[in-house]
């Protein structure tokens, strides 16, 4: 009678954190083309690196909420 969540299996998780992996290196990629475009549309220096940055952080964030929520 006691309503337990259902075991998910290993390859399951082992398949959503790879494709959380490649959702991290797309994230960072488009961030720095993203960042390269502004610095060739204004012509400045240092949006590259800053945006690629944010891309970087906004990426980890992702990963480990998703890697929270597989454990769950």
């Amino acid at each position: 009678m006691q309503n337990k969540k259902p075991q998910k299996k290993p390859l399951n998780k082992a398949l959503q954190l790879s494709g959380a992996g490649l959702q991290m290196g797309l994230t960072i990629y488009l961030g720095f083309l993203l960042g390269t475009w502004l610095d060739k549309k204004f012509e400045l220096s240092f949006l590259t690196q800053t945006i690629t940055l944010l891309a970087i952080f906004l990426a980890m964030y992702s990963l480990i909420k998703q890697a929270n929520k597989i454990n769950d």
